[in-house]
């Protein structure tokens, strides 16, 4: 859409920029698809739109072949692109891109997002859109040049902060180019730039407690001119300590340290253990035979190398809205490292009962307790491990303590959209779940 044919246009359809929206749009063509092919779309992507505006962006997508879901706040242009785009592949909805539940899209195989995102809201919808764990592979996005530049900062910059750790933490930020403001009707105040975040791979950081991570970061640029030592001693941090052991300047500043540096500092403060596997050999499991009948114990790196049948639980546990949490499992675990379980789950130890395991592995996991419900008991088979599993459910709506050497992260979600996950990424989930889960919709329904 060339720019002489835009104010015309926007008269046809009775619409006028919004500035309270950030309404400015995209006239450079070649722009647009260059920006698109930053994406590599292929015909098997689901791609979600933030504002896609009159459709430029839009439009070079489907000629990808991709699907297309593109959310949009201002209704008139929401009548307008349902009008332009008769394509089947393409779904425009009138939504705030900020209200959009992101769960949903763990329903579609490949998910990635493109946008030009408005500048009043773009820090908010960069932390909705990149929680982790993500469904979506990709991100590239037209921000204000200004906060682009945050996204990828490095160490002893100005631009360098908290949101640039938090963001670098879980992906990798390209800085792609500079976008002049003359490529837009009206023109902003200000350049944009183009980013494109990815994930990072499994184990390419030292696994840490990113909570305390988070908290320490905080807290380090409250104050960027004070020395760290003197912040983070609030926080009742051992300064010296972390001094000596890490090898810093005791008068450093936040913005010294680089991302690598901030996660062996957490791990000062709060040390996760990723070698605890290492020991859990050493623990004796219940050994049972084909009737689930105790016949003795052993160590656990016998049971799994002899294929001996042993025991395990697994819980489920909602809240009022009757979502299911998930815990996706550390990426330290020797077995289904980064997929999706059950809330909480574990073996049976010798000498221990299936109720009684139950509740350990809750308030270990979890840090949590509540009344449990046996739900089902399951055959042992090459889809459980081997296991007979007895599965419980309960119902919490309170704060959860998760086990960060067991747990990478969870989340509650609808028991639809699991069911529709399951569907299209059925190797996001730890085998002995999806046997669980079937049986629970089973008895559910």
């Amino acid at each position: 859409m060339k720019l002489s044919e835009i104010p015309a246009l926007l008269r046809e359809i009775g619409v006028s920029p919004v500035k309270s929206l950030g309404q400015n749009f995209l006239h450079d063509r070649n722009l647009a698809r260059w920006i698109v092919d930053q994406a590599s779309i292929a015909g098997d992507d689901y791609i979600v739109e933030i504002g896609p505006g009159l459709g430029v962006l839009t439009e070079f997508a489907l000629e990808k072949g991709a699907r297309v879901l593109a959310i949009e706040k201002d209704k008139r242009l929401v009548q307008f692109l349902r009008e332009r785009f008769t394509n089947q592949n393409v779904e425009i909805i009138h939504a705030d891109a900020s209200e959009f539940d992101v769960r949903t899209l763990y329903a579609q195989s490949r998910v990635k997002l493109i946008g030009n995102l408005p500048y009043y809201i773009s820090s908010q919808l960069l932390i909705k859109f990149l929680e982790y764990p993500s469904p979506i592979s990709l991100w590239l996005l037209m921000l204000q040049k200004e906060l682009a530049a945050r996204l990828g900062a490095t160490p002893r910059t100005s631009d360098y902060g908290a949101l640039t750790l938090q963001i670098q933490f879980h992906y990798r930020v390209e800085y792609l180019r500079t976008v002049s403001q003359n490529v837009f009707l009206p023109k902003p105040d200000v350049d944009s730039a183009i980013v494109r975040l990815t994930p990072r791979a499994e184990r390419e950081l030292p696994a840490c407690d990113y909570a305390v991570f988070e908290k320490l970061v905080r807290r380090g640029f409250s104050q960027r001119r004070k020395q760290l030592g003197k912040l983070l001693r609030q926080e009742g941090a051992d300064w010296e300590r972390i001094v000596t052991t890490l090898g810093l300047n005791p008068w450093a500043r936040a913005e010294e340290l680089s991302l690598e540096q901030w996660i062996a500092l957490t791990n000062c403060v709060a040390p996760v253990d990723p070698g605890k596997d290492n020991i859990e050999p050493e623990e004796q499991f219940q050994v049972v035979d084909e009737r689930d009948t105790a016949v003795g114990s052993a160590p656990r790196s016998q049971v799994h190398a002899n294929n001996l049948l042993h025991r395990a639980v697994h819980i489920l546990i909602f809240n009022s809205q009757g979502e299911v949490f998930l815990q996706l499992r550390s990426r330290w675990k020797d077995r289904h490292p980064i997929q999706w379980d059950s809330s909480a789950a574990g073996h049976v130890d010798a000498g221990e009962t299936y109720d009684q395991t139950a509740d350990r592995e809750l308030e270990e996991e979890l840090g949590v307790e509540t009344t449990l419900e046996k739900v089902a008991k399951l055959p042992a088979s090459d889809r459980t491990g081997l296991e007979f599993i007895c599965l419980y459910q309960g119902r919490y709506d309170g704060t959860m303590r998760l086990n960060r050497t067991e747990i990478e992260a969870g989340r509650y979600f609808p028991p639809s959209v699991i069911d529709d996950w399951m569907a299209a990424r059925p190797n996001e989930f730890a085998p002995g779940f999806v046997e669980c889960w079937k049986v629970w919709r089973e008895k559910s329904s």
